[in-house]
């Protein structure tokens, strides 16, 4: 067995699937059945079943999940410990949707490394997908995001809400024309938003994150939807302007974390980011 192998089954139980587990740690579907193959030979057991909707994972399969969380993990904190300087105790690893690190997790980060300055932080940014599968791996301690999926072995906790607001260049602008830039805040933003506009065509702009629909409107003119702490600068300086008589949106905000963690950096970790966290809704 090798970490390899442990990492494709990881990717596998993760995605349900093997082709799609291929395409996430980018090598081919033989690959994938190859080594989950040696794995199950090496186990004496077998971890999936694969049918139409794809791969479950066997009682064994679920027995073996969390010991391969934990091999993943003790191989990843034996590599960042043993790099780690000697004025560090511990590290913590936290990543997050983009959106997410306007002001709001640098305040976490300053606040961490007043309370514990001999804690190393890696922040990183990533969409659900990619900050899921590092939380299952076990190479990430922590993650926020708006769409988590619900996985084995993770705790998912509502944190706090976003508001959308309808930002634009235009101070009498109204509604989404030509010039606006559809921001894809995931399926609840979907939900909301086509029960706002149940006549709007697609738009001709669309953007994958906030910090983009931001640099589109800021450079070229137009309205996009984007959370009100983060419009709030613009919106003071007079640069962008909200739309008086457009509705608002409500976006949660979730943190997700191993059920299981031997890190004595996650709980004041955890603790810091609801105190940011209620001090916004306050």
């Amino acid at each position: 067995m090798d970490t390899e192998q442990v990492r494709t089954f990881m990717a596998v139980a993760a995605h349900g699937s093997f082709l799609e587990a291929a395409n996430r740690i980018h090598v081919t579907q033989s690959t994938v059945s190859a080594r989950i193959q040696s794995l199950e030979q090496f186990l004496g057991a077998r971890l999936f079943v694969r049918n139409r909707a794809g791969a479950v994972l066997t009682p064994a399969g679920r027995r073996f999940l969390r010991h391969a969380k934990t091999l993943l993990l003790t191989l990843e904190q034996a590599r960042h410990d043993v790099g780690l300087p000697s004025r560090f105790r511990a590290s913590i690893t936290l990543g997050a949707r983009i959106a997410l690190w306007y002001g709001f997790l640098p305040r976490w980060t300053a606040e961490m490394r007043e309370r514990a300055p001999d804690v190393s932080i890696r922040s990183e940014i990533g969409f659900e997908d990619d900050l899921m599968r590092r939380l299952v791996e076990g190479t990430m301690d922590l993650a926020l995001m708006y769409t988590p999926q619900f996985s084995t072995g993770v705790h998912v906790e509502h944190l706090f809400d976003e508001t959308l607001v309808l930002l634009s260049d235009d101070p009498e602008y109204k509604e989404p024309d030509d010039s606006y830039v559809y921001i894809d805040w995931g399926p609840a933003f979907y939900a909301q938003h086509n029960a706002s506009y149940p006549n709007l065509e697609r738009p001709a702009l669309l953007a994958n994150i906030g910090w983009l629909g931001l640099q589109l409107i800021l450079s070229n003119g137009g309205a996009c939807f984007v959370p009100l702490r983060i419009a709030t600068p613009y919106l003071k300086s007079g640069r962008l302007h909200q739309a008086p008589e457009s509705p608002q949106f409500r976006l949660p905000t979730y943190v997700v974390y191993p059920l299981e963690s031997e890190s004595d950096v996650l709980e004041p970790a955890l603790a810091t980011l609801r105190r940011i966290a209620a001090a916004l809704d306050s």
